[in-house]
């Protein structure tokens, strides 16, 4: 494997940002994001509300996907402008910048699948999971099932680490910790007071509109990027490290994360986040470029990449042989610490 700086060296043309794109790319979610919670509000039939629900979920994730580049200051030239745009873009999300910014940029990307340090989606071994008390295990099973991501992205991620973490959870006490979860509780209200008040307007019961204008959102919203970082790092063909020694001479930056395809051109739609070696790779590539540069890695790397199709049979199948980890044979196992991937 060549040297991750001169791996960078291949992508340095694809690191070039703009300003005018991005921000036009915001506002255009924005204003689908508005069209969906308008059609909450307007729609009569209740599937037309929960539709348009959903609709604003996924395009919250759209907005948190800018969000998030701005973060890395891959978004565009001006640092100051990124921290603003992301801020604006991580509102829907009820996503606090800075916390965001010290758990992603710092903890994930500078320890990626490193157990101790990245603690997103960390795999517990057999003996970690043999102490957890009957209620932990059960939950944790709930979150490896692959039907609850968004579980566990709400409450191990959002909850517990992000809005307003406890001194256990983030030792740090920093001021913009507090001011930016003061700005998106602040954007909470008034997104709330809005449909309130779009209901009484509207003649209509509360509980419908806040339901499928606030609630099925976020609900939908948490499930999307919680099934989004599960599928980028966990794989029979990723591996965890809990030896950082180790963990350095695999090349974590390419071999812990996993391109996922898709038909129809729907990583076009999610703003290319699926390509996410190329991201590993250089944090600085902003998004409306990682697309050819994933095509220049894997032509400069051929088999070096993990590229999976999705299909809901890989999804299921991953999550029933990703359960625990055993660090001593590097390999998955299922909860009776029985290998289900290739030990090395």
């Amino acid at each position: 494997m060549p040297h991750r700086k001169q791996i960078r060296e291949w992508l340095l043309p694809l690191a070039q940002r703009a300003t005018l794109r991005p921000v036009l790319l915001l506002a255009f979610d924005y204003a689908l994001l508005l069209a969906a919670f308008a059609g909450t509000v307007l729609f009569a039939a209740w599937w037309a509300k929960l539709a348009c629900g959903l609709a604003a979920g996924f395009v919250t994730g759209r907005l948190f996907i800018i969000g998030h580049d701005a973060c890395h200051q891959s978004l565009t030239p001006q640092r100051r402008l990124n921290h603003w745009l992301g801020r604006i873009a991580f509102l829907p999300s009820l996503t606090p910048y800075s916390l965001w910014e010290v758990g992603h940029n710092v903890v994930h990307h500078g320890y990626t699948n490193l157990k101790g340090f990245d603690f997103v989606w960390a795999p517990l071994t057999v003996e970690e999971y043999r102490a957890l008390t009957p209620r932990q295990r059960l939950l944790d099973r709930i979150y490896r099932s692959g039907w609850a991501p968004g579980l566990y992205y709400m409450v191990e991620i959002w909850w517990k680490r992000m809005f307003f973490p406890s001194r256990r959870q983030m030792p740090t006490r920093r001021r913009v910790f507090l001011l930016d979860n003061l700005l998106v509780s602040a954007f909470a209200l008034a997104w709330a007071g809005g449909l309130a008040l779009a209901a009484w307007a509207t003649r209509q019961p509360l509980l419908p509109v806040m339901l499928t204008g606030f609630v099925v959102p976020f609900l939908s919203w948490c499930a999307m990027i919680g099934f989004v970082v599960y599928v980028h790092h966990t794989h029979a063909e990723v591996h965890w490290h809990d030896d950082r020694t180790a963990w350095s001479r695999a090349q974590p930056f390419v071999s812990t994360t996993v391109h996922l395809t898709f038909p129809l051109a729907i990583g076009s739609v999610l703003h290319h986040i699926m390509e996410h070696t190329a991201h590993h790779v250089d944090m600085s590539i902003p998004l409306y470029r990682l697309k050819r540069a994933q095509a220049r890695l894997e032509e400069m790397l051929p088999g070096r990449i993990i590229i999976q199709r999705f299909s809901w049979r890989w999804y299921f199948d991953t999550a029933r042989r990703c359960k625990l980890y055993d660090f001593a044979r590097d390999c998955w196992t299922d909860y009776g610490g029985r290998p289900t991937s290739l030990a090395v």
